[in-house]
């Protein structure tokens, strides 16, 4: 005996704000909790590093599900789930399957995109070694930022929309196929977010995270159509909301785009301190630039005015964002580090600092590290500034390789001299100049501790 379906539930602006509210407070408390737990000298870094995937995943969710409330996904959500029989349906367990079939579709388009963005990474992050390159990209983030911003407009036809929705028929098999159709659908507003989020995968070189993050991208798009699908639910008009969600976006954007800038231009995040009054004025700089109408303010249809403001508004929401971000990676302090060698010689980059050490039997450290390499400054901010492992590293001479140019002659006879395959690589040597220990992955200070006491 089928059973019918619950009369819809209607929900209003009005009546998802608790909601909204409580998920932005919950989202806040995890992202301070992360930050607290990491900081140096608390033992708490291995919880954080464990929970690190975690946040990333649930970033990338809240990325989809912004996405899904842009004009280009929003207005499909009711004509699209009526297309693959989800308001047709006996019973709401067919219709959560349906639903189901309809989300795993649009899984099945992105995960490959995260797979491919991990194992290509190595292959990214030495392009994104090149400052024109990077100029290139943060260009393009910018430009794809003004368009959330309403500067001008980056839509598919309608014709075309209509008849990608009309793909793939009714059915589980249909809504699997109208779900991997979505993509194309959604790709004038998933196309900025998604592009910060793969060069960010890139950089992981990780293709099991690339496919998490990927996934967790796609259901966060496919929320609105699996509770509209499932539930029967009618969601809130569309209206003038949804350009502050693309305007958000957009600031996103912008932030990302001064983050590759500053891997190649450093001074761009120079201003950048780790002390709570600085972190409070950048703050303040953003709320400024939101009163001035960096998200409720539009470029589209705006006079003169209203577009001075709105710029005013950007540059300062995302400039106080972008060092406040800086501010919260950069180590307090650091071990010290050996000059590099001079320009003008040859060889590789850590002989000079070999030599040193046997002229006073110290032992040597040599870390390897890039631009692009999450790992790498995830150690520098948690593992290199832990107070223990600054005391015991004091005896060491301690060198940094930078490998981002790898076309750098002097670069490959290092990385060649000590067989190093991937970063991070953290490697230590006794007095003698035996290698003693090798760290090839991340790792927490207690474990970099254990290794710095067994070095003679």
């Amino acid at each position: 005996m089928s059973r019918s379906v619950s009369p819809p539930v209607r929900l209003t602006l009005r009546s998802l704000t608790p909601i909204l509210a409580a998920a932005l407070a919950a989202i806040g408390c995890l992202c301070f909790s992360a930050t607290a737990a990491a900081a140096p000298g608390d033992g708490g870094f291995a919880e954080a590093l464990a929970a690190g995937p975690l946040y990333a995943a649930l970033g990338a969710f809240v990325s989809g599900l912004l996405v899904s409330f842009t004009p280009c996904v929003y207005p499909m959500v009711a004509v699209t789930v009526s297309v693959f029989g989800a308001r047709s349906v006996k019973s709401r367990l067919e219709g959560f399957l349906l639903s189901a079939a309809f989300v795993a579709g649009i899984v099945l388009v992105f995960v490959p995109l995260g797979v491919v963005a991990g194992i290509t990474g190595g292959v990214f992050g030495a392009l994104l070694s090149s400052p024109w390159v990077i100029v290139a990209l943060s260009l393009l983030f910018l430009a794809l930022a003004a368009s959330m911003f309403g500067a001008f407009e980056l839509d598919l036809p309608a014709s075309w929309k209509n008849r990608l929705a009309s793909s793939g028929g009714s059915g589980f098999w249909g809504a699997l196929v109208l779900g991997m159709i979505c993509g194309p659908i959604a790709a004038p507003c998933t196309g900025p977010f998604l592009t910060g989020i793969l060069a960010w995968i890139t950089q992981t070189q990780s293709a099991g995270l690339g496919a998490a993050l990927m996934g967790a991208f796609a259901v966060g798009l496919g929320v609105p159509f699996f509770l509209v699908g499932t539930f029967a639910l009618q969601l809130p008009k569309s209206g003038r909301w949804m350009m502050h969600v693309k305007s958000v976006m957009g600031l996103v954007l912008v932030v990302v785009a001064l983050y590759f800038l500053s891997t190649a231009f450093p001074v761009l995040a120079s201003p950048a301190q780790t002390n709570l009054g600085f972190r409070i004025a950048c703050v303040v700089v953003i709320a400024l630039g939101l009163a001035l109408g960096a998200v409720h303010k539009s470029f589209e249809g705006a006079s003169a005015g209203t577009r001075v403001s709105k710029g005013l508004g950007v540059l300062l929401s995302a400039a106080g964002a972008f060092l406040l971000i800086m501010a919260t990676m950069k180590p307090e302090r650091t071990l010290a580090w050996e000059l590099p060698p001079a320009d003008g010689d040859l060889g590789p980059l850590t002989t000079q600092a070999r030599k040193r050490a046997l002229e006073e039997s110290r032992p040597l450290l040599v870390d390897f590290t890039a631009a692009w390499c999450v790992a790498c400054k995830e150690m520098e901010k948690h593992t290199f500034t832990d107070e223990r492992v600054q005391r015991e590293a004091g005896r060491f001479v301690a060198v940094r390789v930078d490998v981002t140019d790898d076309e750098d002659p002097r670069v490959k006879a290092t990385t060649k001299e000590h067989a190093v395959r991937g970063l991070p690589t953290v490697i230590l040597f006794h007095s003698d100049g035996a290698e003693a220990v090798r760290f090839t992955q991340q790792v927490e200070a207690d474990e970099f501790l254990s290794g710095l006491e067994r070095v003679n």
